[in-house]
């Protein structure tokens, strides 16, 4: 059997377990970790410069995604960029994003990273990550052969996209679990706008320092201020947001 051959098999098992299509993503992921030597995957798309999550293999391939979004760097937002492979060993992860290796080493098991952008036909639509823990490294990883999988994964969310184009509700991925956890945060945003006055980038800017200031995500302060456990207000008024 080819590489190819194996991934398909995997996701028609996975398939099994995660049946409604907007659980696509998080099959593919499932998949990923099947086929090659890595100890989670994650997908997310970059949507009007909004990165979503669709979905990832398990809990710590989640928490490395909220974290680098959390952070505002990281791996993924550079294979996005830079429309190309990206591949981070623990060093490398600490010499070009230091605060996303900070909290990735202190919340997760991961050391090594490998994004690797995912393309419709004629642009970057988002990144699929690949991540290791000891002992592997990401020196055991093909690099032809995650290339492989990612251009894979590129065609599989696409044809979902045009088997579905009918429905009135949009494409399947924007009602994955992941997804509308992230589109707390963009409610979120929109409060902290609306309480102080900010433009969106700098209202964001202040979830983000917020959560890196308690030693947590946006996706969890978002969630907070949506719970009205968190007043959006408060967040111009925490000096450790000026940092």
């Amino acid at each position: 059997m080819t590489l190819l051959d194996d991934f398909h098999a995997a996701l028609a098992s996975a398939s099994g377990d995660l049946p409604r299509p907007e659980l696509l993503a998080e099959g593919l992921a499932h998949a990923c970790v099947q086929v090659l030597p890595v100890d989670g995957a994650g997908i997310s798309l970059l949507i009007a410069e909004r990165r979503m999550p669709l979905g990832a293999s398990g809990p710590d391939a989640t928490e490395a995604e909220r974290l680098q979004f959390t952070v505002g760097e990281g791996p993924c937002l550079s294979a996005h960029a830079e429309q190309g492979p990206v591949v981070a060993d623990e060093a490398a992860i600490c010499s070009r994003w230091p605060g996303y290796h900070d909290a990735l080493v202190a919340r997760t098991p991961i050391r090594g990273v490998i994004s690797l952008p995912l393309r419709d036909s004629t642009r970057g639509i988002g990144a699929l990550d690949l991540y290791v823990a000891p002992p592997r490294t990401v020196r055991a990883l093909s690099l032809s052969d995650a290339l492989v999988v990612s251009n894979e994964v590129s065609t599989c969310l696409q044809i979902q996209d045009q088997l579905m184009r009918h429905r009135d509700d949009g494409p399947a991925w924007q009602h994955a679990p992941a997804a509308g956890r992230r589109s707390a945060v963009w409610q979120a945003v929109g409060m902290v706008h609306d309480a102080l006055g900010v433009g969106v980038p700098e209202s964001l800017a202040l979830l983000r320092a917020r959560a890196f200031a308690d030693d947590s995500t946006v996706d969890h302060l978002a969630a907070q201020l949506l719970a009205h456990a968190v007043a959006a207000d408060e967040l111009a008024l925490d000096p450790d947001t000026t940092r």
